[in-house]
C-alpha cells in the first residue's frame, strides 16, 4: 500500500453483407457522431493558397451543430467555444476531415468534442490540425431537458467524465482573469523596437445577414460570425506587422445572443497588445436591424492570437504597440493577463501527462488549470478499460493496470457508510494517519477555495537515501455533477516557493492518485483508491500484488474501520452544515 503521494508519471451499425457474399461488420460509431470531409478549393483559400481559418471555423461549427441536434432532436445554437490551437496550416488540394460528437449532455446544454485533421490524397499522409470543445444549447419548445448519454468505449467514458470538469473551468474563466488583473503591474512601456500606435490597427466592417448565412431557424451560423470576425482580425493584425499574419489560437469565447436574416452585423477589431513573437487582436460583433433608430446588440467578442512566419516557418519578431489611453491601456493589460492564462492552460491542460513536469509551479493564475488537470488525470485513470483483478481477500479487491512505464493499482471495498460521509472523511489528508501507517503528518498550507487545498505531507516510508519523504500536495474535491458520477478526491504535486525541499526530507512527487466513491445503496458505498507507482516503489508494490505481504489488505481494512468508527460523528457534522 502506498500513500497517495508516492507515485509519479511523466450508434452501433448493424453488420452488412458485401456483394461478394462475405460478411463485414461496420465499425461502431456513437449515435451522435458526425463526420465531414471537405476538399480545400481555391475559393476557400487565402493569398498563400492556404485554407482560411474562418472557413475552417464554419465547417467545424456546422459539424458540431449537426451532432448536437442529432442528440437533442431539436434545433441547437452555439453558446461557446473553448480555446483552439491551430497546429498546422492546410493547403489547397488537401482534404479536411472533421469528426464531432457529443461528449456529455447536461440540462439543456451539451459539450461537443471536435477533432480536425487533414490529409494529402496523393501520398496518404495525415496531420492533426486542431481539437476543440463547443457548448451548444437546445432550443426546443418550452423547457428542454436533454437525455443523458451512455458512454460505451474507454475514450467515451473519459470524455464524458472530464466534460464536467471542463464545464467547471469555463465557468471560472472570468474570475481567473479578474484575479490575475488585480496583481498585474500596470506596465505599458514601449521601449525597444519600432512602435505602432494601436489606433492605426483599428478596423470596422459591416456584413448583411443573408439566407445563405443562416441556419434552418433563420439565425446566422455561429461559424459564419466567427469567419467574419477572423477576417477583420486578420486585417488589424496585418496593419501592425505590415505582413501577412497567421492565426495560431482563438481564446475561449461566448455567444451573447443571436443575429437574424436581415440584420446588419458590425465587426470591430483592434490589436490589444504585441508580444515578442505574437499579438492579440480583440474583435467585437454587434447586430442591429433596419428600423429607423436601430439599437445595437452585442452578440460576440473574441480574442485571436496571430504570428508572422518567416520562410522557415518560424515566428518573426513584431514591432511594439502603443496602446490608446484609458480603454486601450485596459485592453493592453488584459491581453497580457490572457497571455499568461493561455500559456498556463496550454502548458498544463493541453500537454500529455508524460510531457508535464510532476510538480508544476503553483500560483493564483494557474490554480483553475492545475485543479482541472488534477481531477481529469484521476478520472482518466478510472475510466481505463484494462484493469485486471490481481488479488481478492474477503471484501478487499486489488486491480492492476500495466501501461508503458506505469504500473497503476486500484484498491476497492464496499463499506456500510453513505458516499457523502466517506467523501467527507477521506478528503482531508490531515486524518489520513488515523488509518494509514505510511502517513506521519499532513499540514494545511493553503485553503485555495471550497474544493481545493494545498498540504505539506510527511511520510513514514523511507526514501532510498534513508530519509523520510515529504510532499507538497494539491488536494481537489469534487461532488457528483450528475447521477452516476462518483465523489472524487484527487491528489497531485505542486511547487510552492514557501515550501522548498530541505535536507531533512527527500522531496517526492505524485501526478495521479486519489479516491473515487460511488453510492451503491442508501446506506452503502463503494470506495476505490487509485495510484501510479514510482520506480522506487515497484518492488514494494509487486511484492504485495504477488501476495507475499498483507500490507495493502491491512491498510484498506484499517480504512474501512476508520470510516465505520467515524460515520456517526461525520453525519452530525454534515447535518449541521445543512442547517
Amino acid at each position: 500500500w502506498e500513500p497517495p503521494c508516492t507515485s509519479f508519471s511523466r450508434k452501433t451499425a448493424a453488420p452488412s453483407r458485401l456483394r461478394s457474399g462475405m460478411a463485414s461488420a461496420a465499425p461502431r460509431r456513437p449515435g451522435t457522431e458526425v463526420q465531414m470531409s471537405q476538399l480545400v478549393l481555391p475559393c476557400h483559400s487565402n493569398h498563400r493558397g492556404e485554407l482560411g481559418a474562418g472557413q475552417l471555423l464554419k465547417w467545424m461549427d456546422t459539424a458540431a451543430c449537426l451532432s448536437a441536434e442529432r442528440h437533442a432532436g431539436c434545433p441547437c445554437v452555439t453558446a461557446s467555444m473553448d480555446d483552439i490551437y491551430f497546429e498546422h496550416t492546410i493547403s489547397v488540394g488537401q482534404v479536411v476531415n472533421i469528426k464531432a460528437k457529443v461528449n456529455r449532455a447536461f440540462n439543456s446544454s451539451m459539450e461537443v468534442g471536435i477533432q480536425v485533421s487533414h490529409e494529402e490524397l496523393c501520398s496518404g499522409r495525415r496531420w492533426s490540425t486542431c481539437k476543440a470543445f463547443a457548448t451548444f444549447v437546445a432550443q426546443g419548445q418550452g423547457d428542454v431537458k436533454l437525455k443523458p448519454l451512455s458512454p460505451q468505449t474507454e475514450e467515451e467514458k473519459i470524455e464524458h467524465s472530464i466534460a464536467a470538469e471542463r464545464r467547471r473551468m469555463r465557468l471560472a474563466h472570468k474570475d481567473t482573469l479578474k484575479d490575475l488583473l488585480a496583481r498585474c503591474p500596470r506596465d505599458t512601456g514601449t521601449a525597444g523596437s519600432a512602435v505602432v500606435p494601436a489606433a492605426e490597427t483599428r478596423v470596422e466592417s459591416v456584413e448583411l445577414v443573408l439566407p445563405p448565412h443562416a441556419n434552418h431557424q433563420g439565425n446566422a451560423f455561429g461559424g459564419q460570425i466567427m469567419a467574419w470576425m477572423e477576417n477583420v482580425a486578420t486585417i488589424a493584425a496585418s496593419r501592425l506587422c505590415r505582413a501577412h499574419p497567421t492565426l495560431s489560437a482563438i481564446e475561449m469565447f461566448h455567444f451573447r445572443g443571436p443575429s437574424h436574416v436581415g440584420d446588419r452585423v458590425l465587426l470591430k477589431a483592434i490589436v490589444n497588445n504585441a508580444f515578442k513573437n505574437s499579438m492579440e487582436v480583440g474583435v467585437c460583433a454587434e447586430a442591429y436591424g433596419q428600423e429607423p433608430a436601430p439599437s445595437r446588440r452585442h452578440i460576440n467578442s473574441a480574442f485571436m492570437t496571430f504570428v508572422v512566419l518567416d520562410e522557415q516557418g518560424r515566428p518573426r519578431a513584431l514591432p511594439r504597440l502603443q496602446p490608446e489611453p484609458q480603454d486601450g491601456e485596459r485592453r493592453y493589460r488584459e491581453a497580457s493577463a490572457r497571455q499568461k492564462i493561455r500559456l498556463d492552460r496550454k502548458y498544463i491542460v493541453s500537454c500529455r501527462q508524460s510531457e508535464v513536469p510532476l510538480s508544476v509551479p503553483w500560483d493564483q493564475s494557474n490554480k483553475v488549470y492545475l485543479s482541472y488537470n488534477n481531477v481529469s488525470a484521476l478520472k482518466t485513470l478510472v475510466a481505463k478499460a484494462n484493469w485486471v483483478l490481481a488479488r481478492e481477500q474477503e471484501k478487499v479487491r486489488m486491480y492492476t493496470l500495466e501501461e508503458d512505464q506505469f504500473l497503476s493499482f486500484r484498491m476497492e471495498i464496499t463499506v456500510r457508510i453513505t458516499a457523502a460521509q466517506a467523501f467527507s472523511l477521506l478528503s482531508d489528508p490531515r486524518r489520513r494517519h488515523e488509518w494509514d501507517g505510511h502517513y506521519a503528518t499532513a499540514e494545511l498550507v493553503q485553503q485555495v477555495d471550497e474544493d481545493d487545498a494545498i498540504y505539506h505531507v510527511v511520510s513514514r516510508t523511507p526514501s532510498p537515501e534513508n530519509k523520510p519523504q515529504d510532499f507538497v500536495i494539491l488536494a481537489s474535491r469534487r461532488k457528483p455533477c450528475d447521477k452516476g458520477d462518483p465523489y472524487v478526491v484527487a491528489f497531485r504535486s505542486v511547487t510552492l516557493p514557501t515550501h522548498p525541499p530541505t535536507n531533512t526530507f527527500t522531496r517526492s512527487e505524485t501526478l495521479c492518485s486519489g479516491f473515487c466513491i460511488w453510492p451503491e445503496t442508501e446506506e452503502t458505498s463503494k470506495v476505490a483508491y487509485y495510484n501510479q507507482a514510482t520506480p522506487a516503489y515497484l518492488n514494494y508494490v509487486t511484492t504485495n500484488i504477488a501476495g507475499l505481504s498483507s500490507n495493502f489488505y491491512a491498510t484498506f481494512v484499517a480504512c474501512e474501520k476508520f470510516l465505520l468508527k467515524n460515520k456517526d460523528e461525520d453525519e452530525l457534522i454534515l447535518r449541521l452544515r445543512d442547517l
